[in-house]
């Protein structure tokens, strides 16, 4: 494995200082001063390495991705069914580690820049992308091979109607009720008879079960969000 440089290591602890300054304090009071303070160094060390905060804000971003990365895998290495591995995604986008209010305000903010902002459609380009291979993975067993892309592209759009119905809410939405809703639109929408709600409703639990074990542990914390 190829050694990091001092740049590499300096720019990630710089990115994750950001990413505990953010679910902190919120987009709003994540400054440099503050990023430099939580990292230990002047904020000059911070310009040096970002140049402005709009360079450090798509830092922390791809940093959100990242554990939002890590919360999916750990529980697909668990899945032992299309039904578990459909579940794996959803909770996977709704767990603790990135499931935040404070972070929920960081995405609304990147969708809004989006339209005038090539670094934030980037950055959406690529969230998309990974989502909709996830569910299409998720799919082979379950559906029609014609109907996958129409289906990713539905159940992409509805992880993502939640996330932004979350960051305008007063109060911290549940990560379950996230889970809750995407349940509704995945019976729904894959037209599932009584038996196959009854496999989608143990994998659910399955994963939620996991979820609560795997990604709320410190290992899984200092892996995912300090690697």
């Amino acid at each position: 494995m190829a050694r990091r440089s001092i740049r590499e290591i300096r720019r990630a602890e710089l990115s994750q200082a950001a990413f505990d300054v953010l679910v902190r304090h919120g987009i709003r009071a994540t400054t440099l001063e503050r990023v430099a303070a939580a990292a230990g160094v002047s904020k000059g060390v911070v310009l040096h390495h970002y140049g402005d905060k709009d360079a450090l804000f798509e830092a922390v971003l791809r940093k959100v991705l990242s554990v939002l990365r890590e919360c999916v895998v750990e529980l697909l290495v668990h899945a032992e069914s299309p039904e578990e591995r459909l579940y794996a995604i959803v909770v996977g986008n709704f767990a603790p580690p990135i499931f935040q209010q404070p972070i929920c305000h960081a995405w609304i903010s990147l969708c809004a820049d989006a339209p005038y902002n090539k670094q934030s459609q980037r950055i959406q380009a690529v969230v998309h992308a990974r989502i909709r291979s996830n569910f299409i993975s998720a799919f082979d067993g379950l559906v029609p091979e014609e109907e996958w892309d129409r289906l990713a592209y539905q159940l992409t759009s509805v992880v993502d109607g939640i996330w932004i119905r979350a960051s305008l809410q007063a109060e911290q939405m549940p990560g379950a009720e996230g889970v809750e809703q995407m349940s509704f639109a995945i019976n729904r929408l894959l037209r599932n008879d009584a038996a196959a709600e009854r496999r989608f409703k143990a994998a659910r639990e399955k994963m939620e079960m996991l979820a609560g074990l795997i990604l709320r542990s410190r290992a899984f914390r200092e892996k995912a969000i300090l690697a």
